[in-house]
């Protein structure tokens, strides 16, 4: 805890026992949502003696690895743990930014961040700084001093694009016509997912980009421009699908018109996240690849929570979480149920 909150605290002890029992707060941020609300009953009698922790996340809705991410940050940062801990969403960097000035204004101790876009973030980081407010990174990168921040803890987003594309140039198809879906523009899955592909068709001449358009995530959006291309009479062999939810979408689409798709097929299916639906998918031979995207970050953050407040620095600035990607034609139902989210 900030030494501020320490003497505040020991103010108010002089004040009385009515004032110590008194000041609980298990309704976090008016901004945010407690995640700790269903377990009242067991909490300490003063959430002074909690680690106020603020958590900026994306939307858990907006995919299954989201859907993870989030479920295992309520599963850690619970009051049983030694936390006071509040969450808020968006899929849009200026209101998180707005979300992490609430949390700044409530003074929490630390600020955790899973950043809609890599820009804009200096003014809040330098604001929590200046409070005394721990600021630590989790799934994704933002463009920031790392002065500002104590650790982040991420995939290598770069790391997928590149296994991926690898992967692809491996099935040595003769010509590489691909509709390209990508993410929420600018988030460092984007960027990174994007970066690699983008470098390989621009140094090979039978790799083509049929079409590159941005579905946010969305499955529906993704379904629209498969549909459009294949109204349009373009031929394509490849669907590289920034995530499993808009892999699903594009999917949808070739069956609706009744093209092949999966191991040996007309259309080479490529997701990332890895979904167990998703792997299962590929088990069946209907989707050729699909890179994996770690949400377990909660522990790690957990841990480097305990060193600060034990006076211990990271051991690291930056953990890369350990990834892999997966190929219809090896993967396993062991694979399928260890790494399936």
């Amino acid at each position: 805890m900030k030494i501020k909150k320490t003497l505040a605290l020991l103010f108010s002890l002089t004040l009385g026992l009515s004032a110590f029992t008194g000041c609980n707060n298990s309704e976090g941020s008016s901004t945010a949502n407690s995640g700790n609300d269903s377990q009242s009953q067991n909490k300490p009698s003063s959430s002074s003696e909690l680690i106020k922790v603020g958590i900026i996340n994306n939307d858990p809705n907006e995919s299954g690895y989201r859907t993870a991410n989030d479920a295992d940050m309520k599963a850690t940062f619970t009051k049983e743990n030694g936390y006071d801990a509040s969450f808020a969403y968006s899929l849009k960097n200026d209101e998180q930014i707005a979300y992490a000035q609430q949390f700044i204004q409530d003074e929490v101790d630390y600020l955790l961040i899973s950043a809609a876009g890599t820009s804009g973030w200096d003014s809040v980081l330098k604001d929590a700084q200046a409070q005394e407010i721990k600021v630590i990174l989790f799934d994704r990168t933002i463009d920031a001093d790392e002065n500002l921040y104590e650790a982040s803890i991420v995939s290598d987003m770069a790391k997928e694009g590149e296994t991926a594309v690898a992967w692809l140039e491996s099935q040595k198809l003769s010509e590489y016509n691909i509709i390209h879906i990508q993410g929420v523009m600018g988030s460092a899955a984007q960027i990174g997912r994007t970066g690699a592909l983008d470098d390989k068709v621009s140094k090979e001449s039978n790799w083509n980009m049929i079409t590159q358009q941005t579905a946010e995530w969305n499955a529906e959006t993704a379904q629209q421009i498969v549909q459009s291309v294949i109204d349009s009479g373009k031929s394509f062999n490849v669907i590289y699908a920034e995530n499993d939810d808009m892999a699903r979408g594009a999917v949808a689409a070739l069956d609706k018109a009744n093209i092949s798709h999966g191991v040996g097929k007309d259309v080479i299916v490529m997701g990332f996240d890895c979904n167990k639906w998703a792997l299962e998918e590929l088990l069946k031979g209907n989707w050729n690849y699909d890179g994996q995207c770690n949400p377990f970050q909660a522990s790690y953050i957990n841990d480097i929570i305990k060193d600060l407040e034990n006076g211990k620095s990271p051991a690291s600035k930056v953990v890369i979480m350990e990834e892999k990607g997966f190929d219809a034609s090896s993967i396993t139902q062991e694979d399928v149920d260890k790494y399936g989210i």
